[in-house]
């Protein structure tokens, strides 16, 4: 029995790493999607049933053209896959705006809206830009037919790299509202984030994104 007490708070703290590794496991993030220049990972949060997405891919083009095409949000359905319409509200200032997004569901699913402000700035040593996009449910009225997104968050980082290519980084957790369980949500949220990425590889290739110049960001 001695040579067991001496052991017991060894004994003890190994049951605690052991129950504490599944909590720490799930906010590391686990790639899901590594093809055609674009990695996807997810992970898990404590305190939502939905997935943190992060969607990375690097381009060959200039800051300002990826911070003109995100600020360029009437032609977001161009690239964001699954964006059926998407209205500027109002331009608070050359960096920082509200605009109204409808996202197409497949059938009998309800589409989605939702009200988001992105403001972006830049670092003035890194270069790096961030852009923030907070979401205002209660912006505009609700329309009849199409639930309302409540709850979502998200984060552009946009770094300079060398040899004149850019890092392009998106994080996004978004409670989608209504009937749709977390485990179906969480099985399909990467595709759409995924898709996206894809076209932005096509989007910064069309005018006048090659060639923009924005006062405000310092290539």
């Amino acid at each position: 029995m001695k040579h067991l007490h001496r052991f017991t708070p060894l004994l003890l703290i190994l049951l605690f790493v052991l129950q504490a590794m599944p909590l720490s496991a799930q906010n590391e993030w686990k790639l899901k999607t590594d093809k055609d220049g674009v990695q996807v990972y997810m992970r898990g949060e404590e305190s939502s049933s939905y997935r943190t997405v992060k969607t990375v891919c690097t381009l060959k083009t200039s800051l300002s053209s990826v911070a003109a095409i995100l600020l360029d949000v009437t032609r977001t359905p161009e690239w964001v896959y699954g964006t059926k319409a998407c209205k500027l509200l109002k331009q608070e200032s050359p960096t920082t705006l509200y605009y109204y997004a409808e996202m197409g569901m497949p059938w009998p699913v309800s589409n989605r809206d939702f009200i988001i402000r992105i403001a972006m700035s830049q670092h003035p040593q890194t270069k790096v830009i961030t852009v923030t996009a907070t979401n205002l449910p209660t912006y505009i009225p609700p329309k009849d037919g199409i639930v309302r997104i409540q709850r979502s968050s998200g984060l552009w980082t946009i770094s300079p790299m060398p040899n004149g290519q850019v890092r392009v980084e998106y994080v996004l957790q978004v409670d989608p509202g209504g009937s749709l369980p977390a485990s179906i949500v969480n099985m399909f949220s990467y595709n759409g984030p995924f898709q996206s990425f894809k076209n932005l590889f096509a989007q910064v290739k069309k005018d006048p994104y090659p060639s923009a110049h924005l006062p405000f960001i310092v290539n």
